[in-house]
């Protein structure tokens, strides 16, 4: 038998037969994202437990085998695909246990498998809720998969992204040694409620991309959920006056998620909202989340509102949540929003979308691929609020030259724009064009969608055209000195650094992985 059938063996018979698999559709469909795939792994290896992550990558220690690890598999950046050594694919979701629960100290501990849905719904009932609480695929997204390529939407302009309300991890190193952070780390553990005794390791292992140990546990904050939220969404003319009107709201904290979606975005939102089984669904659910009978009644009339009144074609749309725990205090951030975004030009329009988002923040995945089947994929980056304006602009051109060969080939552009706590604005492209699905698109969908989306035939050229503006879109953030938060192997992170720091990471690198077996080549690694 060969080294690799050996260790293969070996591992079946710590972890179970079932656990390590090497059929030839699990393998294609673990090698890809939600954009392009990567090389087979030798096999895909469920561990039950945490203690089964370390019985792997302590049996694989001794094998030329690297080790890539993968959550929900909802990623489009490259962070799982894997390399062209030899590699097992970790698949982490199995780790699907919410494990304590804790009130009094205001925290939670989970298993890296946790989904933010899953998370969400187990602590509704008691009034909690993590600070940021999810991301548009929450259904399907894990936590821990959230924590290496910096998750964010739900509760972020107020909370900023999953990394930012970790306060301790705990992971398995490359030689298979446990290590704990906060203070897990200490010699007898104490409750992790505190990360600043000193410098702490945390942050090495967030938005990483498993390059430096696999995640097993993490100890995120809780809050009591608040008592009140109602939302607010504006139009606008224009895509720069918006996005100045969410860096303005943003400044003050003024609401728990603010995003502006452009003309394109809102209608492909409104699209999967058109059937009749979708109205009523988002009916049912508006109604269920307000608290009353007079909330009823105002949801009630603000989606009639929103049918009659939809946003004005080719306007840019702004949307929030404000939270608190009073009526007063929302309406007081409600208040000086609306007069904010007026400043910059925005008509109050009926909040449908942030209604309906928030009334059921993890709908399902069909939205993987779009209404009519569909592929897209985005890039997003990080910048100062002050640089906005200049970025949009740039991007609109950068588009425009491209406007002949996307209308031949069918390829759209869309833009949403976020707030990533009160100080970095968020700005994310999205590219949608018709082509042969990857194979991990259909498994994530709805036997309802799976009936009634047809698998659009290969449009190379399309995919070529996407490629290129995507190279492009990079380099432009580059360029305009933006940051990106789910990095995997598509942002040039190592290279972007300057020396000192670059040197420092390679160090640690060495240190951590001197053989470099944990996902190579993530972070250009």
């Amino acid at each position: 038998m060969s080294p690799q059938s050996t260790l293969l063996q070996a591992l079946a018979a710590r972890l179970g037969p079932t656990a390590v698999l090497t059929d030839v559709p699990t393998l294609q469909r673990a090698a890809s994202d939600l954009y392009a795939s990567g090389p087979l792994p030798l096999a895909v290896v469920r561990p039950a437990d945490p203690a089964q992550v370390q019985q792997l990558v302590a049996e694989a220690s001794g094998h030329d085998v690297a080790l890539v690890p993968r959550g929900g598999g909802l990623s489009y950046t490259g962070g799982y695909t894997g390399s062209q050594q030899p590699f097992l694919l970790v698949d982490l979701s199995a780790l699907d246990r919410i494990e304590h629960i804790d009130a009094d100290d205001m925290y939670v501990i989970v298993q890296a498998g946790v989904s933010w849905k899953q998370l969400y719904d187990a602590l509704a009932p008691l009034g909690l809720r993590t600070p940021y609480f999810g991301t548009f695929s929450g259904a399907g997204a894990s936590i821990g998969g959230g924590l290496s390529h910096g998750a964010l939407f739900f509760g972020s302009a107020r909370y900023g992204s999953a990394a930012d309300n970790v306060l301790a991890l705990e992971l398995v190193t490359a030689d298979g040694q446990w290590l704990r952070t906060g203070q897990w780390a200490w010699r007898e553990p104490a409750l992790p409620v505190f990360r600043g005794y000193g410098p702490d390791p945390t942050d090495l292992f967030l938005h990483d991309g498993g390059a430096f140990g696999i995640k097993t546990r993490a100890a995120l904050r809780l809050i009591r959920t608040p008592a009140h939220s109602a939302g607010a969404s504006f139009a606008f003319a224009g895509f720069e006056a918006a996005g100045k009107a969410l860096s303005a709201i943003a400044r003050e904290g003024l609401a728990e998620e603010t995003y502006v979606l452009d003309p394109g975005a809102m209608a492909m939102n409104l699209e999967r909202e058109r059937t009749l089984r979708a109205a009523w669904t988002a009916l049912r659910q508006v109604t269920r989340a307000s608290p009353g009978l007079a909330g009823k009644a105002r949801a009630l009339a603000s989606l009639a509102a929103g049918g009659r009144t939809p946003v004005p074609a080719n306007a840019f749309s702004l949307h929030l949540v404000a939270a608190g725990n009073s009526t007063a205090a929302v309406e007081h951030d409600l208040g000086r929003a609306r007069a904010l975004a007026r400043q910059h030009g925005g008509v109050a329009i009926a909040p449908s979308v942030p209604r309906i988002a928030r009334a059921n923040p993890f709908p399902g995945l069909d939205a993987v691929l779009g209404a009519s089947g569909a592929r897209w994929a985005a890039l997003n980056c990080k910048l100062a609020h002050s640089q906005a304006a200049a970025l949009i602009t740039a991007h609109q051109a950068l588009v425009a030259r491209h406007a002949q060969a996307l209308h031949e080939h069918g390829v759209r552009v869309t833009w949403l724009c976020s707030a990533l706590f009160n100080h970095s604005f968020s700005f994310e492209a999205v590219f949608h064009w018709h082509d042969q699905w990857q194979p991990t698109h259909a498994p994530h969908l709805s036997p309802q969608a799976r009936a009634r989306l047809q698998e659009p035939a290969a449009n190379p050229q399309a995919r070529a055209l996407v490629a290129t503006l995507r190279e492009e879109t990079c380099a432009l953030f580059v360029q305009m000195g933006a940051a990106s938060n789910q990095i995997g192997r598509t942002y040039p992170y190592l290279d972007n650094l300057a020396p000192p720091a670059r040197q420092l990471l390679q160090t640690l690198k060495q240190q951590l992985d001197p053989a470099r077996r944990m996902n190579p080549g993530v972070l250009g690694l």
